[in-house]
Formats: C-alpha cells, sequence, structure tokens
C-alpha cells in the first residue's frame, strides 16, 4: 500500500510539473511564433473559401489561396474606407462646430469666474487678511501642497500620453513586421494545409487526434460564440446610442454612433471615452438638456449590456446564465475586469476537458492501472 501510495504522489508530482512546463512551453513558443500562430488561424479561417475557389474553379490551390487572400483584404480595405469616410464626414462637422462651441465655452468660463469664482477669491483674500501669522502660514503651506500634487498629476497624465504615443510609433515597424509574416505563414500553411493534416495523421495516434478534435471543436464553439456575443453586446448598444442621437437631435448620429460602436471592443474603456468628456463639455456650456440626455443614454448602455451580457453569452458559448455570471464575477474578483471574460472561457476549458475524458486520463494515469485493486485492499 506505501508503495502505491509512493507512486500516486510521483505521478501527482510529474503532472503538476508537465502542467508547469507546459504553460512556461507555451508562453515562450508563443511569444516567439507569434506571426506563424495568426497565420494558422487565418488559415484555418480561410480555409472553407480556399476549398470553394479550388473545387468551384479548379483553379491550383495557391493561387486559390492568394485569391482568398486578396478577396478578404478587399472586402476589409472597403469596409475600412467606407468606415473612416463617414468618420472623416463627422470630423469636418466637428471642425465647423468646435471653433463657435470654443467661442461659447470660452464667453461661459469668463462669466463664471466673474460672477463665482471671483467673488469667491476677494472673500477669500479678506478673510486671509482677517488671520495671524500662523494660520496664514498653514494655509499658505496648505495650498502649495494642493498646487505640487495638481502639477504632479498632470505631469503624470502628460507623461503617460507621450509614453503611450511613444511605444505605438516605435512599435509600428514590429506590428507591419509581424503582419507581412502572419500573411506570408497564411499563404504557405493554408497551400499545404491538406498535406500538413495528412502527415499529423500518420504521426498522431488515434486517440490523441480524436481528443484534440474534440478539443479543438470546443474551443471553437466556444470562442466563436464569444465573438458572436461581444459582436452583438456592442451592435446593440451602437443602436441605442444611434437612436438617442436622433432623438437628441445631434447631428452626424451615425458618425458617432459608428465611432463609439468601435471604441466599445476597446477592454477597459469602451464607450466612457466618448460620453465622459462629452458630458462635462456639455454641462459646462450650457447646454443641460443635452448634457443629461447624454447621461441617461450612456445608463441606458451600461444597464442593458448587464441586463443581456449574461443571456447572450450563456446562449452563445453554452453555459446557463447564472453560471456564466457567476463565473464572470469570480473571474473579476480574481483578476479583475480581464476576469469577465476569461472566467467564462476557463470554465469552458475545464468543461471540454471533462467532456473529452481528459480529466479522466490524468486521474487514470494518477491511480495507475491497478486502481480497482488498490481500492479493495483499502
Amino acid at each position: 500500500m506505501n508503495k502505491n501510495h509512493l507512486f500516486i504522489g510521483l505521478r501527482v508530482l510529474i503532472v503538476i510539473v508537465a502542467f508547469i512546463l507546459g504553460i512556461f512551453a507555451i508562453y515562450f513558443i508563443g511569444r516567439l511564433m507569434i506571426p506563424f500562430i495568426i497565420g494558422f488561424f487565418i488559415a484555418l479561417l480561410i480555409n472553407p473559401l480556399v476549398d470553394f475557389f479550388q473545387v468551384k474553379t479548379r483553379m491550383p490551390r495557391g493561387f486559390a489561396v492568394l485569391t482568398s487572400i486578396l478577396v478578404i483584404l478587399g472586402v476589409i480595405s472597403t469596409a475600412i474606407t467606407l468606415l473612416v469616410n463617414e468618420i472623416i464626414q463627422g470630423f469636418s462637422y466637428l471642425s465647423r462646430v468646435v471653433p463657435e462651441h470654443y467661442k461659447n465655452f470660452a464667453v461661459y468660463m469668463e462669466n463664471l469666474y466673474n460672477e463665482t469664482i471671483a467673488p469667491i477669491y476677494t472673500n477669500l483674500l479678506h478673510l486671509f487678511r482677517d488671520l495671524d501669522q500662523s494660520q496664514r502660514s498653514t494655509v499658505l503651506d496648505s495650498m502649495q501642497f494642493i498646487g505640487e500634487n495638481l502639477t504632479n498629476a498632470f505631469s503624470s497624465i502628460v507623461q503617460a500620453l507621450g509614453n503611450g504615443l511613444y511605444f505605438i510609433i516605435t512599435k509600428l515597424p514590429n506590428f507591419a513586421t509581424i503582419l507581412v509574416i502572419s500573411l506570408l505563414a497564411t499563404f504557405f500553411i493554408s497551400k499545404d494545409w491538406h498535406r500538413i493534416v495528412k502527415a499529423l495523421h500518420k504521426k498522431i495516434p488515434k486517440k490523441v487526434q480524436f481528443r484534440i478534435n474534440q478539443i479543438y471543436e470546443g474551443l471553437q464553439k466556444a470562442l466563436l460564440g464569444f465573438l458572436k456575443a461581444e459582436f452583438k453586446l456592442t451592435f446593440i448598444s451602437a443602436v441605442i446610442v444611434f437612436i438617442g442621437l436622433l432623438i437628441l437631435r445631434v447631428e452626424h448620429a451615425l458618425s458617432i454612433a459608428l465611432i463609439i460602436w468601435i471604441v466599445d471592443f476597446l477592454p477597459y474603456l469602451g464607450a466612457i471615452i466618448v460620453f465622459l468628456p462629452w458630458v462635462i463639455y456639455s454641462f459646462s456650456t450650457g447646454e443641460v438638456f443635452l448634457g443629461t440626455g447624454l447621461s441617461i443614454l450612456y445608463g441606458l448602455i451600461v444597464l442593458q449590456r448587464q441586463l443581456i451580457k449574461p443571456k447572450i453569452l450563456s446562449s452563445s458559448i453554452g453555459i446557463s446564465p447564472l453560471l456564466t455570471l457567476f463565473t464572470m464575477y469570480v473571474g473579476f474578483k480574481l483578476i479583475g475586469v480581464i476576469g469577465i471574460v476569461l472566467g467564462p472561457l476557463t470554465f469552458i476549458l475545464m468543461k471540454i476537458f471533462h467532456e473529452t475524458g481528459i480529466f479522466k486520463d490524468i486521474w487514470a494515469f494518477i491511480v495507475g492501472s491497478n486502481r480497482k485493486n488498490t481500492g479493495e485492499k483499502d
């Protein structure tokens, strides 16, 4: 019995070490192979289109791959062109109205200073003169401390923006290189796809192939379901924004809704980076109706996402709404905002491993082939 327990302990250690080494291998190899991993997934996505061109037009597979890539790039370029054109029209409108709004804002701030800030400053100055020397020193020290903190905060914001801009500019050549290599990898992988699959089938045991196919199908379903859910959520938000802006009689509502739809995909930020400065500006310039309407509109967006996100995610990735909400909450508490996404995906991965019998295989390896006999002896 002790010998069996020793072997079980060793197998548990082997599983743990293999798991840790696997994570490190995926991390380091993934960093080195990013263009080829991207190329593999792009090839996987375009293979149905490549097969269609190859079968229907009887063109060589290499030419079918090239045609598919050009067609997809053409569609993406056309969509981006239309979107950029709509955004340019929106910015053109802003360039016409912003100067007038700036003048109004300057007049508003001048009136605010003359009617509110200046009297308060005068009263504080009279109050300051009535203080003794020690009280004046305390007030001056406090004001100096506040001023230094505000200056440091502003400097930190400017520095962060500058560092972010520098990071983006310096990474552009690297991004371009990765993009080119990814497209080349896509071409060669898709061109030799059937040959690669055939070679892998010969090398990999049937049981492992079956497990890999099950995991792949489950992950594909979960990933596509998640992307579909995110698209639905952001699209619904964009429609609500568009309707709300029409009600508020905001010009170029479609352009603004499209911009908000794009930024809504950004993690951590989303539509708030558009609405927050807009609301502040509206209230600052005395446009209370617009500011209130935008605040209500953003509240509706947040509310609808919180209400329907668990339902849409559950229907898209195949787990119940309550369980989806639970995994989102646990992920959020453990690792923050990104956990809202990783929580359900991690649970789905565990579910796939359970359904495909991987956990059973690991357990069978740990307890050994004499699991039943061991249980009887115990």
